[in-house]
């Protein structure tokens, strides 16, 4: 692989970058104030379509693309950065955040400019109270420096960006749920349509991008779109922050091309360093915890959007998690589904039961190490009435990890059937602890 410079994580190539002079002295809001004073908006929207940047965040959706569906000719218009970063195995957004935030303001204030809005707000997860601090204090400096505030640099631009902290619920990283608790309301998503391009907070046009995707803009228009476009892949251009985690030797945040292999990933001394022990691959989580799992087979794949999703699963938010053969794949679904029926807000019915009844069914295997034969099917009922039928991602999402061990790994939900069918009375290891079997069905 070959980074001759880092777009997102500069703090790598510029020591101190996260000071304001040092930001500045390196070309920092140099973008922003050439845009203001030699570019219109649309010219801006035209070069971030055209750089083929893709929103960080999970989906992945063009961003110039999401931009032109604001509706021509209504104001006020909103940007929100969605900071909200929760899902077990994402950490990137804190290292943007807490050594390079002049880039994340310099990104929000070029991305409202281009959208023709005067208000942005940066959402974050309530607990990043530290992250939070550093934030406002770039943007009191960008304040002081004329880039922010009113008539800004004398072109008439006027821009206000606050830091909102929410009460800590992972559903607010979903758009809707996010601008209803930025409204002050319970962070629960909305029915769509309408779609926050044309009616989001407070019922106006609202463009809702993710820290790592905003902090791109400054370097799409600071080098241009051909330099952009020379990382990366065709339909995936540019580079992404992969988080990495599990049994790596060098867990941490990697900005690499998109199209670099798996394997890279995690074997480079660079990077990953290789596994643990030197135990093999068992399972590999190449999007966060809602990504649909890969084994050892997968990695060849290149880390691009389309190949990851040829090979069954998704990019998602970039957060490999990589677990070796030492884990059970029941404890594994476990812990993923707990997170989920921890976050549901309880809006819908499919999800808040199903999660619930997921995680109790899977509790009594991967803990408790007893099955009755009735639970793998019921396991299977459970996660196909949940799929489809939930009211946003979350609930969808929940059901990524048990479908994703019962496919690849039935034979150890067998082996537990086995085992508690051998001690009926016992736990499947033979101690009797726990009491008999309770068949359960997802009707109650």
């Amino acid at each position: 692989m070959d980074l001759s410079e880092h777009i997102i994580m500069r703090e790598l190539d510029v020591p101190d970058i996260n000071d304001f002079e040092v930001y500045r002295r390196h070309g920092g809001w140099e973008a922003y104030r050439m845009a203001l004073k030699e570019k219109t908006p649309a010219e801006i929207v035209a070069m971030v379509k055209e750089s083929g940047l893709r929103g960080r965040g999970g989906a992945g959706f063009p961003t110039g693309i999401k931009w032109g569906f604001l509706p021509k000719g209504v104001y006020p218009r909103y940007l929100l950065c969605n900071c909200d970063e929760s899902e077990p195995g994402t950490f990137n957004n804190h290292q943007i955040i807490d050594r390079n935030p002049h880039q994340l303001i310099e990104g929000v204030a070029l991305s409202a400019y281009a959208i023709e809005c005067h208000t942005a707000y940066i959402y974050m997860r309530g607990e990043f109270a530290a992250a939070a601090i550093t934030l406002e204090r770039a943007i009191a400096a960008a304040y002081r420096a004329g880039f922010l505030g009113r008539n800004i640099l004398g072109t008439g631009f006027d821009l206000d960006i606050y830091v909102h902290r929410g009460a800590g619920a992972y559903i607010c990283g979903e758009e809707t749920a996010l601008m209803e608790s930025l409204e002050g309301k319970i962070g629960q998503p909305r029915l769509k349509p309408p779609f926050p391009a044309v009616a989001g907070l407070y019922g106006k046009p609202t463009i809702i991008n993710n820290v790592e995707t905003l902090a791109n803009v400054p370097r799409i228009v600071e080098k241009g779109v051909a330099w952009y476009r020379s990382h990366g892949t065709e339909k995936s251009p540019g580079t992404k922050c992969f988080s990495l985690s599990g049994h790596v030797n060098r867990p941490g945040n990697y900005e690499l091309p998109f199209g670099v292999p798996l394997r890279e990933l995690i074997e480079s001394p660079e990077y990953g360093g290789g596994m643990r022990g030197g135990r093999p691959v068992k399972i590999i989580i190449p999007g966060g915890a809602s990504a649909p799992w890969l084994t050892h087979e997968h990695l060849d794949v290149p880390l691009d959007y389309e190949s990851v999703a040829a090979a069954g699963s998704m990019l998602g938010s970039g957060a490999v998690i990589v677990l070796n053969d030492t884990v059970k794949a029941p404890h594994v679904a476990y812990k993923m589904d707990e997170f989920f029926k921890h976050e549901s807000c309880g809006k819908c019915t499919p999800c808040r039961e199903g999660t619930h009844w997921l995680v109790r069914v899977l509790h009594r295997i991967a803990e408790e190490g007893r099955a009755a034969p009735e639970d793998i099917p019921t396991l299977h009922s459970i996660y196909n009435q949940m799929a489809g039928n939930c009211f946003c991602l979350l609930g969808e999402s929940a059901v990524m990890p048990i479908k994703s061990a019962l496919t690849l790994f039935p034979e150890e939900f067998e082996a537990v059937v086995a085992a508690s069918r051998h001690h009926p009375h016992g736990n499947g290891h033979g101690d009797g602890r726990h009491g008999p079997v309770i068949p359960l069905t997802a009707k109650r």
